[in-house]
């Protein structure tokens, strides 16, 4: 179980360390994770005798899909004279889930050690608000709609009957279908992105093995590290882009694999 310690502390800490996360989210999705390895210490106690799927993490190779959901939000570098000269604050002011599908490819490295290949598409969207003396002047949905191609290492904890914890972390390239190439007058949304970034991402899961299948949930947090923020404004409204000087992307995701 020192396995399991060790994995909660590391991952709770990186929550921790971004407080602009969606609070109540963040809370939902930690409290799985507990819960999750509740469970886990509950059947430990059973000690069933009966292994399933003994011979399953000697495969080379195995193929599965993903199904989860998504916390998107922004990381915000604001511009303090553009402050000063419009009194304009960004923020983001909910955080809607979205929801992702991904194929699992993963490829065995040895008996701790699995790399990881899930490509597939995330939906999602953030409400950006803009506060001018502490009251909202104006909210716009910024959405997106990303291709996703991680490539991630997987270590795994020592096999406990049917369970088995695992830490994972890598890099991901995302694209943004839904970024535009214009600003639409119809839309007032005032704000383009960059519809090519990287991000680095480190989460926890555990491993569930059932009779016919694996099954396994994880969460993991997905930090860009790219200015995607385009920084030609629209005519007229060049305000909401010069209150930023920088804007990363990060996300919280909640995934169920079948493999």
């Amino acid at each position: 179980m020192c396995h399991i310690k060790s994995a909660l502390i590391i991952f709770y800490e990186s929550l921790r360390s971004y407080k602009n996360l969606n609070n109540y989210f963040l809370k939902r999705t930690v409290f799985i994770v507990f819960f999750s390895f509740a469970l886990l210490a509950f059947a430990n106690a059973q000690r069933p005798k009966v292994k399933n799927l003994p011979n399953y993490d000697d495969k080379l190779l195995h193929f599965g899909f993903t199904l989860g959901l998504n916390n998107m939000d922004f990381n915000f570098q604001r511009n303090a004279l553009a402050l000063q000269q419009d009194s304009l604050f960004a923020d983001v002011s909910v955080a809607d889930p979205g929801f992702h599908v991904l194929i699992v490819s993963d490829l065995r490295l040895g008996p701790y050690f699995n790399l990881r290949f899930q490509p597939g598409i995330s939906f999602g969207q953030r409400k950006l608000n803009y506060l001018k003396d502490g009251e909202s002047v104006r909210e716009m949905t910024v959405a997106s709609n990303y291709l996703d191609f991680p490539l991630l290492l997987k270590y795994k904890a020592k096999r406990i009957n049917n369970f088995r914890p695992y830490l994972i972390g890598g890099v991901n390239v995302r694209y943004d279908m839904a970024a535009r190439k214009d600003y639409d007058e119809e839309s007032n949304v005032y704000v383009r992105l960059k519809p090519l970034d990287f991000y680095y991402e480190l989460g926890m899961g555990l491993d569930f093995y059932l009779t016919y299948f694996k099954f396994a949930t994880e969460l993991k947090l997905s930090v860009g590290f790219k200015d995607v923020l385009v920084h030609e404004p629209a005519p007229g409204y060049e305000e909401y882009v010069r209150a930023i000087d920088r804007l990363t992307s990060r996300l919280v995701v909640l995934s169920f694999h079948f493999e």
